[in-house]
């Protein structure tokens, strides 16, 4: 059954790629017809209808575009994406909380789903680390672009003195493995603790420790989860996750470079960071690694980050 299904969902994405072709085809052909039309009967009217067609016509093969060169063995994969307050403080934690919102408001936009696997809130504001699963097809392809040191500038709502700080964020991306036979984990080389999960839940959540945390010894790795009501749920989840960052490793061994799947290992401070997003005294958000920028900034906070996201990938395959 599960074979059956996996099956099912290969061929509809592959068969959702080859209508969203024909669609595009179809629409370049209506467009040149609209234009013999407008300049057999002279009738300049048509120019608004054209520029509107075409403008829609360039957005959807700009999608498509992006689509061809999500290629790696692991892109289609659901995404693991891990948030960190890094130097700031309470503004940091702050900075973790908007992330956070910005990545969750792509993800509905572009149609995925949302899952919070752990959550650790702030001593005063905001979020000092968030672990969110983000399920939908190629949901790792877009987002391993995400992958690094996100670092903000703006006056900060803590300081009554109305002073700039600079603060920073890690994001951590990793793909969900479907097929997790190839990786092994040892009883010896992991501790499994259990606590109380914290946050929201109601009485369950306070009075039981179904809540998981993993300990890989011979990696450091330590993963979390607290989502799901039942003990066993959360281990089975956490086990996964290990899985993840376990083959993450593996495959970046292989390679050689860090890049491929989890990213440098930086300090979460100056001089790392991937992108800048600037409040103050300007607004702007730039990504160090493309050159992509906007001075957009409410918009790219409310999740519209796709120009980044197609800009990193057309980088990577250049």
């Amino acid at each position: 059954m599960q074979k059956s299904q996996k099956t099912l969902q290969q061929l509809k994405a592959l068969k959702n790629k080859v209508e969203h072709y024909e669609g595009l085809v179809t629409k370049y052909e209506d467009i040149l017809t609209l234009i013999e039309m407008g300049i057999e009967e002279e009738d300049e009217s048509i120019y608004e209808e054209v520029k509107e067609m075409n403008d829609s016509f360039l957005e959807e093969y700009e999608q498509l575009h992006v689509a061809t060169m999500l290629d790696g063995e692991y892109d289609r994969n659901n995404a693991i994406v891990t948030l960190h307050a890094g130097t700031g403080g309470t503004e940091a934690c702050d900075w973790t909380n908007m992330l956070f919102r910005m990545y969750t408001k792509w993800a509905a936009k572009a149609g995925f789903e949302v899952e919070v696997l752990d959550m650790l809130d702030g001593d005063e504001a905001g979020l000092k680390s968030v672990t969110i699963q983000v399920n939908g097809e190629n949901a790792y392809g877009y987002l391993k672009s995400e992958k690094g040191i996100h670092r903000l500038v703006r006056v900060s709502p803590f300081d009554s003195s109305g002073r700039r700080h600079t603060s920073f964020a890690s994001c951590d991306v990793m793909p969900e493995i479907e097929n997790d036979n190839e990786i092994e984990v040892k009883a010896d080389d992991i501790r499994i603790d259990t606590y109380r999960a914290s946050g929201a839940g109601g009485q369950h959540v306070n009075k039981t420790s179904s809540a998981i945390r993993i300990t890989h010894f011979p990696t450091g790795i330590v993963v979390q989860c607290q989502d799901e009501r039942s003990q066993f749920s959360n281990k089975e989840r956490a086990f996964k996750m290990l899985k993840s960052k376990l083959l993450a490793l593996k495959i970046e061994e292989q390679m050689q470079k860090l890049a491929e799947i989890r990213g440098d290992v930086k300090e979460i401070g100056w001089g790392s960071q991937i992108r800048s997003y600037v409040f103050m005294p300007y607004t702007m958000v730039k990504d160090h690694r493309t050159g992509e920028e906007t001075g957009n900034v409410g918009a790219v906070m409310d999740g519209d980050i796709d120009n980044f996201i197609s800009a990193y990938l057309a980088w990577i395959h250049s």
